[in-house]
Parts: C-alpha cells; structure tokens; sequence
C-alpha cells in the first residue's frame, strides 16, 4: 500500500466520506487535484464554499434554492393546485427532467423507516399540511420512492390528507417496485405520472 504526505492522507480521508466514492476513487481524486492547475482547483473549492453558503430550503415546498422561494415555485406558470410529494430535492430533480410536470412540488426530506427510527415527525410535513388547509390544492399527487418506506411513507400520507378533505393519486406504471425515483429515465417517469391513481385506505 502506498505511503502518502499526511495532507493527502487527510483529503483521502475526506473524500471517502462521499456516497459512491471508495479508497481508489478518491485517490484517483487526488492525484487530479495534484496535477490539474491550481486556478482551477481553487475555483472548485470557491464553488464548493458558494453551495454551502448560498443554497438553502425553499419555505413553501423544501426544493434546493438560492433565494426564500426555489424558482419552481416562484413561476407564476406553474399550476399552483397541483402538488407532487416527493422524498428529497434529487427527485424534484428528475421529475423536472421529464420536463412534462406543470404543477409545484413538496419535499419531505426522508422518509418513514421504523426499523432506522424515523417516523412522520421527521418529516417536513407541516408546510404540506398548511397548504392544503388554505384551500387551494385541487390533488396531492404522492412520488415517494417504489421501496418499503416510500410505500409506507404514502400510506401514512394517504390517511392523514384523505381527513383534509383533498383529492390524493400514486403515481403508477413503470417504476419497478423497490426502485428510486431519482434514478428513472424521464419517459419512465411521464409514464409513471401519466398513469397515477387515487389512493384509498384499505
């Protein structure tokens, strides 16, 4: 195993923390920030500072934003009836990439998972919850992910709007039980909005 100067142990060290990002990796990593020029390096690092220090939560809907309110739901073009729940901002991401949503969105920021602790209290559900009872949501349409806690994540919303007195759907066809959302292809996920249905109790 090669030896190497602490500080690039250290960057190692770092890097490995990233999702998907092993011990090769990141030395792969490394040796681009080692050779690539240094103009360029600290333009990453200024990058890096920017998101940390711009980027913030929307206050209507938890999308990623620079500003109070995330462009989404800022355009007046957007169909303000119509709201999509979804689990975090990398899916609002997708969603927008199929590019055939007109409607806002609501970001939960997780999802349930007794067996990891975490329960609808963890959830941003409060802003959703407020903006139904002003009255002017039309259908709450939910896009959690297709796995256990996606699907127990709508079953729980599902009761609690249904008492709101609003219309709730699921979106349908084509995504494969057990997948992400941010994951799919854009036709998939057309389809899958498409092909939504309304959500009812057992």
């Amino acid at each position: 195993m090669a030896v190497y100067p602490a500080s690039v142990e250290i960057l190692i060290e770092k890097l490995i923390k990233f999702p998907g990002v092993g011990r090769r990796s990141a030395e792969r990593i490394v040796n681009y920030i080692l050779h690539a020029p240094k103009e360029d390096i600290k333009a990453l690092s200024g990058a890096i500072d920017a998101v940390k220090e711009n980027v913030r939560l929307c206050s209507v809907c938890n999308n990623l934003s620079e500003g109070d309110v995330c462009a989404i739901c800022a355009n007046e073009r957007r169909r303000k009836d119509l709201v999509c729940v979804v689990e975090k901002p990398a899916d609002v991401t997708a969603m927008e990439k199929a590019g055939r949503y007109e409607g806002v969105y609501h970001v939960l920021m997780g999802s349930i998972s007794p067996l990891e602790g975490r329960g609808p209290a963890d959830l941003k559900l409060e802003g959703l919850y407020n903006r139904i009872k002003q009255g002017n949501i039309s259908e709450v349409i939910i896009a959690t992910d297709a796995d256990t806690e996606g699907e127990t994540t709508a079953m729980y919303l599902t009761g609690v709007l249904k008492s709101l007195s609003v219309r709730v759907s699921r979106i349908g066809l084509g995504l494969p039980v057990g997948s992400n959302l941010e994951f799919a292809d854009s036709e998939t996920l057309f389809k899958a909005m498409e092909s939504r249905r309304d959500l009812h109790l057992p």
